[in-house]
């Protein structure tokens, strides 16, 4: 079997940029209290990472792109960044 690539994917939606990283799946541990998750793409930010939508093996970039900005446009942060 082969091993779970990382990915990554820059995007800029409204001047605005955003980073996404895939991260291998999880398998549940019963001791932790941790249950089981899918290989997911995940929004990064300072410090921290949101998780987005699972990670499919495979998938073309302009529909990975256009899944990641509709999630974006979901959340409400595809909006123009503020003016100072």
């Amino acid at each position: 079997m082969a091993a779970f690539k990382n990915d990554q994917c820059h995007l800029t939606c409204h001047g605005r940029d955003f980073h996404f990283v895939s991260y291998e799946g999880q398998k549940a541990n019963e001791k932790k209290h941790e249950v089981e998750l899918p290989a997911m793409w995940y929004l990064m930010g300072p410090a921290r990472r949101w998780p987005v939508m699972p990670c499919v093996v495979g998938q073309e970039e302009l529909e990975l792109r256009r899944e990641l900005r509709a999630w974006l446009e979901a959340q409400g942060l595809a909006r123009p960044a503020r003016q100072a």
